[in-house]
Protein backbone atom coordinates (compact mmCIF):
# COMPACT_ATOMS: atom_id res chain seq x y z
CA UNK A 1 0.00 0.00 0.00
CA UNK A 2 1.49 3.22 -0.84
CA UNK A 3 1.14 5.31 2.31
CA UNK A 4 3.20 8.57 2.99
CA UNK A 5 4.93 8.89 6.41
CA UNK A 6 7.77 11.61 7.42
CA UNK A 7 10.41 8.57 8.24
CA UNK A 8 12.35 6.59 5.71
CA UNK A 9 15.15 4.11 5.74
CA UNK A 10 17.15 6.67 3.72
CA UNK A 11 16.73 9.38 6.52
CA UNK A 12 20.42 10.08 8.46
CA UNK A 13 20.15 9.74 11.77
CA UNK A 14 21.11 13.49 12.96
CA UNK A 15 17.79 14.19 10.93
CA UNK A 16 15.71 11.20 11.58
CA UNK A 17 16.04 12.07 15.95
CA UNK A 18 14.10 15.40 15.17
CA UNK A 19 11.21 13.91 13.90
CA UNK A 20 10.24 11.47 17.15
CA UNK A 21 7.98 13.19 19.81
CA UNK A 22 9.79 14.64 22.78
CA UNK A 23 8.40 15.70 25.79
CA UNK A 24 10.43 19.02 25.97
CA UNK A 25 9.42 19.56 30.32
CA UNK A 26 10.96 15.33 30.91
CA UNK A 27 12.57 14.24 28.06
CA UNK A 28 12.41 11.59 25.44
CA UNK A 29 9.53 9.64 25.37
CA UNK A 30 10.88 7.55 22.67
CA UNK A 31 14.28 6.04 21.40
CA UNK A 32 16.52 8.02 18.42
CA UNK A 33 14.91 6.30 15.28
CA UNK A 34 18.11 4.97 14.17
CA UNK A 35 18.20 2.52 17.27
CA UNK A 36 15.17 1.26 15.94
CA UNK A 37 16.34 -1.15 13.90
CA UNK A 38 13.61 -3.56 12.98
CA UNK A 39 10.40 -1.74 11.75
CA UNK A 40 10.30 -1.49 7.95
CA UNK A 41 8.14 -0.06 5.30
CA UNK A 42 4.88 1.87 6.51
CA UNK A 43 5.18 1.37 9.73
CA UNK A 44 9.19 3.48 10.37
CA UNK A 45 8.06 6.74 11.38
CA UNK A 46 5.68 8.87 12.89
CA UNK A 47 3.40 11.33 11.34
CA UNK A 48 0.22 11.75 9.15
CA UNK A 49 -0.49 8.93 7.17
CA UNK A 50 -2.81 9.42 3.69
CA UNK A 51 -5.08 6.91 2.52
CA UNK A 52 -4.84 5.50 -0.84
CA UNK A 53 -6.44 6.55 -4.25
CA UNK A 54 -9.99 5.66 -4.88
CA UNK A 55 -11.50 3.36 -7.16
CA UNK A 56 -14.94 3.39 -6.73
CA UNK A 57 -17.16 5.52 -9.41
CA UNK A 58 -20.83 7.28 -8.07
CA UNK A 59 -23.36 6.70 -10.52
CA UNK A 60 -26.03 9.00 -10.39
CA UNK A 61 -29.31 8.11 -8.23
CA UNK A 62 -32.74 7.51 -9.82
CA UNK A 63 -34.50 8.28 -6.64
CA UNK A 64 -34.26 12.44 -6.58
CA UNK A 65 -37.02 12.50 -9.63
CA UNK A 66 -40.11 13.80 -6.91
CA UNK A 67 -43.05 15.63 -8.12
CA UNK A 68 -42.96 18.68 -7.44
CA UNK A 69 -44.40 19.04 -3.87
CA UNK A 70 -47.51 21.34 -3.25
CA UNK A 71 -47.23 22.12 0.65
CA UNK A 72 -50.89 23.37 1.70
CA UNK A 73 -51.03 26.16 3.51
CA UNK A 74 -52.10 25.71 7.41
CA UNK A 75 -55.91 26.60 7.97
CA UNK A 76 -56.64 29.79 9.64
CA UNK A 77 -57.75 28.00 13.50
CA UNK A 78 -53.93 26.20 13.50
CA UNK A 79 -52.39 29.54 12.34
CA UNK A 80 -54.53 31.64 15.29
CA UNK A 81 -53.73 28.58 18.00
CA UNK A 82 -49.92 28.96 16.83
CA UNK A 83 -49.83 32.55 17.30
CA UNK A 84 -51.31 32.81 20.38
CA UNK A 85 -49.18 30.34 21.68
CA UNK A 86 -46.28 32.27 20.82
CA UNK A 87 -47.64 35.07 22.04
CA UNK A 88 -48.16 33.77 25.18
CA UNK A 89 -44.68 32.79 25.93
CA UNK A 90 -44.19 36.82 25.80
CA UNK A 91 -44.35 38.68 28.80
CA UNK A 92 -44.43 42.08 26.59
CA UNK A 93 -46.97 40.78 24.04
CA UNK A 94 -50.33 41.70 23.88
CA UNK A 95 -53.25 39.30 23.15
CA UNK A 96 -55.35 41.08 21.25
CA UNK A 97 -53.78 40.80 18.29
CA UNK A 98 -54.06 37.40 18.01
CA UNK A 99 -57.87 37.04 19.64
CA UNK A 100 -58.86 39.98 17.24
CA UNK A 101 -57.19 39.63 14.00
CA UNK A 102 -58.60 38.81 11.01
CA UNK A 103 -57.11 36.78 8.13
CA UNK A 104 -56.53 38.09 4.70
CA UNK A 105 -54.26 35.75 3.11
CA UNK A 106 -52.67 32.28 4.24
CA UNK A 107 -49.68 31.28 1.33
CA UNK A 108 -47.75 28.20 1.49
CA UNK A 109 -43.69 28.13 0.40
CA UNK A 110 -42.09 25.30 -0.84
CA UNK A 111 -39.38 25.18 1.13
CA UNK A 112 -36.24 22.99 0.99
CA UNK A 113 -33.72 21.48 2.90
CA UNK A 114 -30.67 20.07 1.35
CA UNK A 115 -27.74 18.03 3.69
CA UNK A 116 -24.41 16.14 2.90
CA UNK A 117 -22.84 14.42 5.10
CA UNK A 118 -19.47 12.63 4.57
CA UNK A 119 -18.17 10.12 7.16
CA UNK A 120 -14.39 9.95 7.13
CA UNK A 121 -11.13 8.23 9.00
CA UNK A 122 -8.15 9.26 9.30
CA UNK A 123 -4.88 7.84 10.65
CA UNK A 124 -1.87 9.33 12.39
CA UNK A 125 1.21 7.68 14.58
CA UNK A 126 4.08 9.07 16.86
CA UNK A 127 5.91 7.40 19.30
CA UNK A 128 4.95 6.14 22.84
CA UNK A 129 6.10 4.49 25.45
CA UNK A 130 5.10 2.94 28.88
CA UNK A 131 7.50 1.44 31.55
CA UNK A 132 8.75 -2.02 31.05
CA UNK A 133 7.99 -4.04 33.26
CA UNK A 134 8.47 -7.69 31.55
CA UNK A 135 5.73 -7.39 28.86
CA UNK A 136 6.15 -10.12 25.96
CA UNK A 137 6.67 -8.83 22.68
CA UNK A 138 6.32 -9.76 19.26
CA UNK A 139 7.96 -12.17 17.38
CA UNK A 140 11.36 -10.88 15.50
CA UNK A 141 11.65 -10.95 12.22
CA UNK A 142 7.49 -10.01 11.68
CA UNK A 143 6.67 -8.01 8.63
CA UNK A 144 5.25 -4.87 10.03
CA UNK A 145 2.03 -3.68 9.04
CA UNK A 146 1.27 -0.07 7.54
CA UNK A 147 -1.29 1.82 9.53
CA UNK A 148 -3.99 1.78 6.48
CA UNK A 149 -3.33 -1.95 6.70
CA UNK A 150 -4.33 -2.67 10.25
CA UNK A 151 -8.39 -3.56 10.38
CA UNK A 152 -10.18 -1.02 13.48
CA UNK A 153 -13.25 -1.61 13.50
CA UNK A 154 -15.46 1.48 12.78
CA UNK A 155 -18.40 2.26 15.12
CA UNK A 156 -21.52 3.77 13.89
CA UNK A 157 -21.78 5.54 11.10
CA UNK A 158 -21.76 9.59 10.70
CA UNK A 159 -20.84 9.48 14.89
CA UNK A 160 -17.16 11.07 15.78
CA UNK A 161 -15.22 9.07 17.54
CA UNK A 162 -11.31 8.14 18.32
CA UNK A 163 -9.56 5.36 18.97
CA UNK A 164 -5.72 4.86 19.78
CA UNK A 165 -4.30 1.26 18.97
CA UNK A 166 -0.73 -0.34 19.35
CA UNK A 167 1.33 -0.82 16.03
CA UNK A 168 1.90 -4.62 16.03
CA UNK A 169 5.93 -5.28 15.33
CA UNK A 170 6.65 -1.73 16.55
CA UNK A 171 7.80 -2.20 20.00
CA UNK A 172 10.92 -2.52 21.55
CA UNK A 173 12.86 -1.68 24.86
CA UNK A 174 15.10 0.66 25.21
CA UNK A 175 17.13 1.98 28.82
CA UNK A 176 15.39 5.70 29.83
CA UNK A 177 16.71 8.39 28.50
CA UNK A 178 15.84 11.00 31.41
CA UNK A 179 17.08 9.10 34.02
CA UNK A 180 19.71 7.47 32.23
CA UNK A 181 18.32 3.81 33.00
CA UNK A 182 18.96 4.48 36.70
CA UNK A 183 15.18 4.42 37.73
CA UNK A 184 15.52 7.62 39.78
CA UNK A 185 16.07 11.55 38.95
CA UNK A 186 18.20 13.73 41.22
CA UNK A 187 15.90 15.76 44.03
CA UNK A 188 16.26 19.30 42.93
CA UNK A 189 15.13 20.96 46.18
CA UNK A 190 18.15 19.31 48.22
CA UNK A 191 20.38 18.94 45.48
CA UNK A 192 20.87 15.36 45.95
CA UNK A 193 22.18 15.64 49.36
CA UNK A 194 18.86 15.19 51.38
CA UNK A 195 19.24 18.04 53.89
CA UNK A 196 18.06 21.62 53.14
CA UNK A 197 18.52 24.78 55.02
CA UNK A 198 16.24 24.86 57.95
CA UNK A 199 13.09 26.98 58.06
CA UNK A 200 12.97 27.86 61.81
CA UNK A 201 16.36 29.33 61.95
CA UNK A 202 17.11 30.49 58.53
CA UNK A 203 20.47 27.89 58.36
CA UNK A 204 22.09 29.67 61.42
CA UNK A 205 21.28 26.72 63.95
CA UNK A 206 20.46 29.44 66.41
CA UNK A 207 16.84 30.45 67.53
CA UNK A 208 15.27 33.63 69.61
CA UNK A 209 13.23 32.98 72.54
CA UNK A 210 12.19 35.12 75.22
CA UNK A 211 14.86 37.45 74.40
CA UNK A 212 17.71 34.63 74.80
CA UNK A 213 19.11 32.76 72.15
CA UNK A 214 18.97 29.11 71.83
CA UNK A 215 19.82 26.22 69.84
CA UNK A 216 17.34 25.66 67.30
CA UNK A 217 15.02 22.97 68.25
CA UNK A 218 14.38 21.68 64.52
CA UNK A 219 17.68 21.45 63.10
CA UNK A 220 19.21 20.56 66.74
CA UNK A 221 21.78 23.48 65.93
CA UNK A 222 22.68 22.18 62.32
CA UNK A 223 21.29 24.16 60.43
CA UNK A 224 19.52 22.03 57.98
CA UNK A 225 16.63 19.13 58.31
CA UNK A 226 15.70 16.53 56.20
CA UNK A 227 14.31 17.21 52.75
CA UNK A 228 10.48 16.59 52.72
CA UNK A 229 10.11 16.15 48.70
CA UNK A 230 12.71 13.37 49.20
CA UNK A 231 12.13 12.27 52.68
CA UNK A 232 16.18 12.66 53.12
CA UNK A 233 16.87 10.33 49.97
CA UNK A 234 18.48 12.95 47.62
CA UNK A 235 16.49 11.36 44.39
CA UNK A 236 12.94 10.76 43.62
CA UNK A 237 11.75 7.72 41.36
CA UNK A 238 11.89 9.00 37.36
CA UNK A 239 8.61 9.70 36.21
CA UNK A 240 8.93 9.01 33.04
CA UNK A 241 9.92 4.71 33.37
CA UNK A 242 8.33 4.55 37.07
CA UNK A 243 11.72 3.85 38.52
CA UNK A 244 11.74 0.46 35.99
CA UNK A 245 14.88 2.10 34.28
CA UNK A 246 13.68 0.79 30.81
CA UNK A 247 10.50 1.75 28.80
CA UNK A 248 8.49 -0.24 26.19
CA UNK A 249 8.22 1.99 23.22
CA UNK A 250 6.14 1.39 20.80
CA UNK A 251 4.19 3.42 17.67
CA UNK A 252 0.85 4.23 18.45
CA UNK A 253 -1.51 4.63 16.24
CA UNK A 254 -4.33 7.19 16.78
CA UNK A 255 -7.62 6.48 14.75
CA UNK A 256 -10.08 9.35 14.42
CA UNK A 257 -13.39 9.19 12.50
CA UNK A 258 -15.67 12.53 11.88
CA UNK A 259 -18.99 13.21 10.19
CA UNK A 260 -18.55 16.74 8.23
CA UNK A 261 -22.28 18.30 6.93
CA UNK A 262 -23.01 20.73 4.57
CA UNK A 263 -26.54 22.17 4.90
CA UNK A 264 -28.08 24.41 2.36
CA UNK A 265 -31.84 25.72 2.56
CA UNK A 266 -33.45 26.84 -0.35
CA UNK A 267 -34.24 31.04 -0.15
CA UNK A 268 -37.23 31.91 -1.23
CA UNK A 269 -36.71 35.25 -0.67
CA UNK A 270 -39.87 36.18 1.24
CA UNK A 271 -38.78 38.06 4.30
CA UNK A 272 -37.85 35.12 6.29
CA UNK A 273 -34.91 34.43 7.91
CA UNK A 274 -33.56 30.88 6.48
CA UNK A 275 -31.25 30.55 9.05
CA UNK A 276 -34.21 29.80 11.32
CA UNK A 277 -34.89 26.32 9.74
CA UNK A 278 -31.56 24.87 10.91
CA UNK A 279 -33.61 23.54 13.92
CA UNK A 280 -36.60 22.55 12.62
CA UNK A 281 -37.84 19.47 11.73
CA UNK A 282 -39.66 18.90 7.81
CA UNK A 283 -40.64 15.80 6.04
CA UNK A 284 -38.14 13.47 4.32
CA UNK A 285 -38.54 13.29 0.10
CA UNK A 286 -34.61 11.99 -0.67
CA UNK A 287 -32.32 9.69 0.54
CA UNK A 288 -29.29 8.55 -0.94
CA UNK A 289 -26.27 6.75 1.18
CA UNK A 290 -22.93 4.70 -0.31
CA UNK A 291 -19.21 5.08 -0.01
CA UNK A 292 -19.25 8.20 -2.46
CA UNK A 293 -22.48 9.96 -3.92
CA UNK A 294 -23.52 11.28 -7.11
CA UNK A 295 -25.15 15.25 -6.52
CA UNK A 296 -28.39 15.38 -7.13
CA UNK A 297 -29.11 16.62 -10.87
CA UNK A 298 -33.09 15.97 -11.56
CA UNK A 299 -34.89 17.38 -8.54
CA UNK A 300 -37.64 19.75 -9.17
CA UNK A 301 -36.11 22.73 -7.83
CA UNK A 302 -32.67 23.82 -9.55
CA UNK A 303 -31.44 24.99 -6.32
CA UNK A 304 -31.37 21.99 -5.05
CA UNK A 305 -29.42 20.63 -7.64
CA UNK A 306 -27.08 23.05 -7.89
CA UNK A 307 -25.96 22.83 -3.90
CA UNK A 308 -26.07 19.03 -4.69
CA UNK A 309 -23.60 19.64 -7.06
CA UNK A 310 -21.29 22.38 -5.05
CA UNK A 311 -21.59 20.13 -1.82
CA UNK A 312 -20.37 16.89 -3.32
CA UNK A 313 -17.39 18.38 -5.16
CA UNK A 314 -16.25 20.54 -2.11
CA UNK A 315 -16.58 17.71 0.09
CA UNK A 316 -14.03 15.65 -2.44
CA UNK A 317 -11.64 18.14 -2.90
CA UNK A 318 -11.48 18.55 1.23
CA UNK A 319 -11.38 14.86 2.63
CA UNK A 320 -10.96 12.26 0.19
CA UNK A 321 -6.99 13.12 -0.30
CA UNK A 322 -6.72 13.48 3.20
CA UNK A 323 -8.76 11.52 4.86
CA UNK A 324 -10.62 8.10 3.58
CA UNK A 325 -14.49 8.63 3.19
CA UNK A 326 -16.18 5.70 4.40
CA UNK A 327 -19.64 6.65 3.53
CA UNK A 328 -21.63 9.53 2.26
CA UNK A 329 -25.35 10.14 2.90
CA UNK A 330 -27.35 13.19 1.20
CA UNK A 331 -31.09 14.41 1.89
CA UNK A 332 -33.75 16.74 0.75
CA UNK A 333 -36.35 17.70 3.05
CA UNK A 334 -39.48 19.47 2.92
CA UNK A 335 -39.89 21.93 5.76
CA UNK A 336 -43.37 23.32 5.67
CA UNK A 337 -43.59 27.62 5.41
CA UNK A 338 -47.05 29.92 6.00
CA UNK A 339 -46.80 33.46 5.37
CA UNK A 340 -49.87 34.81 7.13
CA UNK A 341 -51.24 38.06 6.08
CA UNK A 342 -53.72 39.48 8.56
CA UNK A 343 -55.36 42.97 9.60
CA UNK A 344 -55.80 44.60 13.06
CA UNK A 345 -57.41 48.48 13.64
CA UNK A 346 -57.22 48.51 9.63
CA UNK A 347 -53.41 47.74 9.19
CA UNK A 348 -51.81 44.60 7.68
CA UNK A 349 -49.44 42.72 9.30
CA UNK A 350 -47.54 39.60 8.27
CA UNK A 351 -46.17 36.59 10.62
CA UNK A 352 -44.47 32.93 9.48
CA UNK A 353 -45.37 29.53 10.92
CA UNK A 354 -42.94 26.81 9.89
CA UNK A 355 -41.69 23.78 11.06
CA UNK A 356 -43.06 20.28 11.62
CA UNK A 357 -43.41 22.01 15.32
CA UNK A 358 -45.27 25.06 13.87
CA UNK A 359 -43.00 27.73 15.62
CA UNK A 360 -43.78 31.40 14.94
CA UNK A 361 -41.64 34.47 13.62
CA UNK A 362 -42.99 37.57 13.84
CA UNK A 363 -40.78 40.11 13.91
CA UNK A 364 -43.18 43.23 13.53
CA UNK A 365 -46.17 42.29 16.06
CA UNK A 366 -48.07 45.04 16.40
CA UNK A 367 -48.75 44.99 20.21
CA UNK A 368 -45.45 44.62 21.97
CA UNK A 369 -43.79 46.65 24.89
CA UNK A 370 -42.68 46.73 28.48
CA UNK A 371 -45.98 48.03 30.14
CA UNK A 372 -48.54 45.90 27.34
CA UNK A 373 -51.54 44.62 29.71
CA UNK A 374 -53.26 41.99 28.23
Amino acid sequence: MDTRHLLSDQDEPDKVQENFIVNKEVGPTAPPAYEVTHLTGNNAGAGKVLPTSYTDNPVPSTGAHAPHWEIPSISEELAREALAEYVASRCCYSRKPAKEMVFSDLHALNTYRYCLDTFTESRTTEWASEPYCGQVLEAPGAVALGPWDLPVPIPAMFQDGQKDVRMPHSSSVKGCNQCMTLGKSPCNKCITSGRVQCGRCHGSGRDQQGGSEHRCSDCRGSGLVKCRVCSGVGSLQCPICQGKGQLLCFLKLTVKWKNHSSVHVVDKRSGFPVEMLQEVAGEMLFTDMNQRVYPVESFPDGAVNTASKRAVQEHHSQFSTTCRILQQRQTIELIPVTRVHFTWREKTHIYFVYGAEHKVYAKDYPAKCCCVIA
